[in-house]
């Protein structure tokens, strides 16, 4: 059950970013910090998925740190965005606080993970 909600939540927030993305002004460095957002923030949802076939506790340990640097590296590319003055931070208030509860999230998923493999 919390694997499909987490499989959800991390499509919908590479959605979002998508969005943004879409957004953004034609100006190259926009689009070149807006790509490096799209990029980490659909890999969150990606890698999460491959997270959730590992094969061993390990596996899933590897990949969902993959996971957690995807996620704070989204947040480091929105954070940019918001203060190159490419976005409005009202615009991505929402963002901003989906990336740290999913950073939170993930980071007691991997705290738990190399438990479970040092076991």
């Amino acid at each position: 059950m919390f694997a499909e909600k987490m499989k959800k939540s991390t499509k919908e927030f590479g959605l979002c970013v998508i969005r943004v993305f879409q957004a953004l002004p034609g100006a190259d460095e926009a689009r070149v910090i807006g790509k490096q957002a799209l990029r980490s923030a659909t890999s969150v949802a990606a890698n999460y998925r491959a997270a959730c076939r590992a094969r061993s506790a390990a596996a899933f340990a590897s990949k969902i740190n993959v996971v957690l640097e995807e996620a704070d590296e989204t947040q480091f590319w929105l954070e940019m965005l918001e203060e190159a003055g490419k976005v409005p931070a009202s615009r991505l208030v929402q963002l901003h606080q989906e990336a740290a509860e999913l950073t939170a999230i993930l980071t007691v998923a991997r705290k738990n993970a190399i438990r479970k493999k040092a076991n």
